[in-house]
């Protein structure tokens, strides 16, 4: 029976498309008259919907518990626990929250790759126009199945990977390719020995017909198309954790292992010198809450959104917080060419003719006259010319020497039209040139080697301007410029050529065009910012490897030296990694690259460690953009897969914008090593009193209080950290190599300053004030204290005196911690508003504490006296000063350093 019979050969391999035309139906099992509608129905079971297959999403809870349970998270819920534990549920519901907002960002960002492979399914059409049953007719592309004959039209989009059969279209390819300029897409036998994408017969899912019709042959569908394959690519490449949420990771399981471990070991000790099991377990409970930042995730989230904004005002629109950090460490950067480093607008450079050589003379007007007639292009009632970038700039070129055509009276006076033929890379146009009689003119114009092998006779004078003209040819395109040769031959009256071949022949030399889209001029300044901080520049490319090497030399890169690749798509693993190891120092130019190309590269570097940041516009770009650490998509060129597998889009689509961006990384991940040692300077004198209160055996009572080290924790430190966060960059930030990938945010010096000098005074100093208020009201050690007795009041003045000395101390370390090796003086006491309003709450939020009553018992504070005042008034002073006094002695050292060097 018919439906029993076993499938087609094509089920069980995959035709090859380059076959001759004859043998590529058979393996398809179709015809002129396509496929019976009974045969597609079954080919559609067969191989199933003509779609973009996307993964199936993962359980949402599961990745909230992941974010929940994140170390920093972990030490919230402790701090919150904390909270409810010492009575005070408002803040332990407002640590809750700020543990819910972090886990919901991050959580969005779990969907990128998803967004992403659902964006490249709208580039499907919803419907195609078939033969099937030799009629034609409209199904919806979902059904399509190899085999199919589809018909293309102006306008549509290709539903499907199709070999032409007859006609020919334009076809933008960009989404794939990245080049900009419409191909030419004919039926004809197969080119052998190029790439897939560049065979001049196949077109390819979701690209679009800009022009012409044809019918093709569907060889490919689903995800065995280009686009298919591009979106199998994105789903198995997956984001990696940041440096900087590794590394905040590390910091927490260090800072949670340290609480623990100090709790424990000081609640032994307490127990062992005598205390109570209660007041050892309230110390307990004090050390754990004095060691765990509770604001620490949330300014680093704020200070990350703060950059964020700031980027996007320098257009750059950066999807992942976590990505503004990245971007300070990364140390290469792989661009595209065209549009990135260039303005992606083509113009006429260079006139080149046998007669009078470069210039604009007669010769050169006479050349761009019937040049520009040799195009395409229209313009609409505004005037602006429509069609392929080439031939505007052709036309554009001509209207500026003043000899622009007309192009409706072109159109008229047009005889014939050879389209642009990428096998032969030639176009030609016969049209009878203006005055009397019949005449008619041959212009053709393309590839200078395809122009001068058609130029009439073969020896003495005219093989010599062959000669002369090819040396033009090679002078021009070093210099980056794209080079059309145009050539004639006339026809006389009532002779007219049989046919294109027999048109194109016989040639005589017009001249040479040399066109040029010339670099950003910003870009060379932002390539040499980026030698200067150490980074390595490579260019991935799809176009030619002369032409790239070219606008690479004319911005600066290939310091110390430039590799061109001119074929990147045939490199091996171990050419890989010879030109992108840690032994090469080059910069290199990898042309004619392919989506796995790209995509080879960003994973090449990240085996040799390197962070890189890779951009691209296409749909071709999409699984290089999601693997590189920082995936940069063009905002204006770019397409929407690239802009959502993408972790920054640039609205400027600019080079130097990318540059902005690692600077902005730079200084944004200082200002989180600020506000670090901000937040851990402030744990030595909160952790202080309870060791004084354990090794005393209780003699001293707690010089602190919990509630009032949480007041300084979620309180006082929050608005002073995060406006760490918008310092600006210190001199040099650029000057300085990139950070390697494996080094901690928090590092050796910085605890030392942190612990060592700032928490060190700012310790002595707060305890040293809860002293001075205890022994002025007659306080001995082992006086009691407790409620009820008569120094009571003096107790809770001097924890009062504890927790506003803290707090003073604050202030100091918050103009200290602005920079880590100028001094105050070179950055600018008032260069940072946002940190004095940040005080300004910090010393009126304090005042409320200390002063309005209901918040006197809540917190266990009291008013206190001007002397007491007067002394801590001067604490900020004291601790900006010990820190200002320790950089100059280490600036004079470094001095010191390098004049012996």
């Amino acid at each position: 029976m018919a439906h029993g019979r076993e499938p087609s050969p094509i089920a069980e391999k995959e035709p090859d498309p380059r076959e001759s035309l004859p043998r590529l139906r058979e393996e398809l099992g179709t015809g002129d008259r396509g496929l019976s509608g009974r045969e597609a129905a079954r080919r559609l079971a067969v191989y199933g919907a003509n779609e973009v297959p996307v993964k199936a999403e993962s359980s949402i809870g599961r990745e909230l518990v992941r974010q929940l349970a994140h170390p920093l998270a972990l030490l919230l819920w402790a701090a919150a626990l904390l909270a409810f534990l010492a009575g005070i549920a408002v803040l332990g519901w407002a640590i809750i929250a700020v543990i819910m907002v972090n886990a919901g960002f991050a959580l969005m960002q779990e969907r990128q790759a998803e967004r992403a492979v659902e964006t490249l399914a709208r580039y499907l059409p919803d419907r195609a126009e078939v033969v099937r049953d030799g009629q034609e007719q409209s199904v919806e592309a979902r059904t399509l199945v190899p085999g199919d004959l589809v018909i293309l039209d102006e306008g549509n989009k290709v539903p499907a990977d199709a070999r032409l059969t007859e006609g020919g279209i334009q076809a933008d390819l960009s989404m794939l390719t990245g080049e900009s300029a419409p191909a030419e897409r004919v039926a004809g036998p197969a080119v052998q020995d190029v790439p897939l994408l560049q065979e001049p017969d196949l077109v390819f899912s979701g690209t679009t017909c800009t022009g012409g019709r044809a019918r093709g042959i569907v060889y490919a569908t689903g995800s065995r198309t280009e686009l298919g394959r591009i979106a199998a690519l994105s789903q198995r490449t997956r984001r990696e954790q940041s440096p900087l949420e590794r590394q905040v990771k590390r910091v927490a399981w260090f800072i949670a292992a340290a609480a623990v471990v100090m709790g424990a070991v000081f609640l032994v000790v307490g127990v062992a010198v005598g205390l109570p099991l209660s007041d050892a377990l309230t110390f307990a409970i004090g050390l754990l809450v004095a060691n765990v930042p509770e604001g620490l995730l949330p300014i680093i989230t704020l200070a990350l959104a703060v950059g964020v904004r700031a980027l996007a005002r320098q257009g750059a629109v950066v999807k992942r917080l976590s990505a503004v950090e990245t971007l300070g460490s990364t140390n290469v950067i792989c661009t595209d060419k065209t549009g990135t480093l260039t303005r992606n607008r083509m113009r006429m450079q260079r006139l080149w003719t046998p007669q009078a050589g470069t210039g604009t003379g007669a010769e050169a007007r006479n050349l761009m006259r019937l040049t520009a007639d040799c195009t395409t292009v229209s313009r609409d009632a505004e005037g602006v010319l429509h069609g392929d970038g080439t031939e505007t700039a052709l036309v554009d070129g001509a209207t500026a020497l003043g000899v622009g055509p007309d192009l409706g009276e072109r159109d008229e006076r047009r005889r014939a039209l050879y389209r642009f033929d990428p096998r032969i890379r030639l176009m030609s146009v016969l049209t009878s040139p203006p005055g009397p009689g019949d005449r008619s003119l041959l212009i053709t114009k393309g590839a200078p080697e395809a122009v001068l092998a058609r130029v009439a006779g073969s020896g003495g004078a005219r093989s010599e301007e062959v000669v002369r003209t090819t040396r033009a040819a090679e002078d021009m395109a070093r210099e980056g410029m794209r080079v059309l040769a145009v050539a004639t031959r006339a026809f006389p009256s009532g002779s007219l050529p049989l046919g294109r071949e027999e048109a194109e022949s016989d040639l005589e030399i017009l001249g040479l065009v040399g066109l040029y889209d010339p670099p950003r001029p910003e870009v060379a300044a932002a390539v040499g910012r980026c030698h200067d901080a150490g980074l390595r520049v490579h260019i991935v490319t799809g176009d030619n490897g002369s032409t790239a090497a070219a606008v690479a030399r004319q911005v600066g890169i290939g310091r110390p030296e430039l590799r061109v690749v001119a074929a990147a798509e045939g490199l091996t693993e171990q050419q890989l990694d010879e030109l992108l190891g840690p032994e090469s120092s080059a910069e290199t130019v990898f042309a004619r690259s392919s989506p796995e190309t790209k995509l080879r590269i960003a994973d090449t570097l990240r085996h040799h460690g390197r962070i890189v940041a890779m951009t691209g516009d296409g749909v071709n770009d999409a699984p290089a953009l999601h693997r590189a650490h920082i995936g940069v998509a063009m905002g204006l060129s770019g397409t929407d897969v690239a802009r959502e597998a993408a972790t920054m889009v640039l609205t400027d689509d600019n080079f130097a914008t990318i540059v902005t961006a690692i600077e902005s990384g730079r200084r944004v991940y200082d200002n989180v090593r600020k506000f670090i040692v901000y937040i851990f300077a402030h744990l030595v004198p909160e952790v202080v009193p309870f060791a004084v209160f354990a090794l005393s055996g209780g003699a001293v009572p707690l010089p602190l209080t919990v509630l009032q080290i949480l007041a300084v924790d979620l309180g006082t430190e929050t608005l002073p950290a995060l406006a760490l966060g918008r310092e600006k960059a210190e001199p040099g930030v650029m000057s300085r190599p990139p950070r390697e990938s494996t080094q901690s945010v928090i590092s050796r010096d910085m605890l030392i300053r942190s612990w060592g000098y700032l928490g060190v005074v700012s310790a002595a100093l707060s305890t040293g004030a809860f002293f001075y208020v205890l022994w002025r009201a007659g306080w001995h050690p082992g006086s009691p204290t407790a409620s009820g007795s008569e120094l009571h009041g003096a107790y809770v003045t001097a924890t009062t005196a504890t927790f506003a000395g803290i707090v003073m101390c604050q202030v100091g370390t918050a103009f200290a911690a602005r920079t880590d090796h100028a001094s105050l003086r070179a950055i600018g006491l008032w260069t940072n508003p946002l940190l004095l309003w940040g005080i300004a709450f910090e010393l009126a939020f304090t005042g409320a504490l200390i002063y309005l009553t209901p918040l006197q018992g809540l917190f266990g504070t009291a008013a206190l006296s001007p002397d007491v005042l007067l002394i801590i008034v001067f604490f900020p002073f004291v601790v900006w000063g010990t820190d200002e006094l320790r950089r100059a002695r280490r600036r004079r050292v470094r001095g010191q350093q390098a004049s012996e060097r």
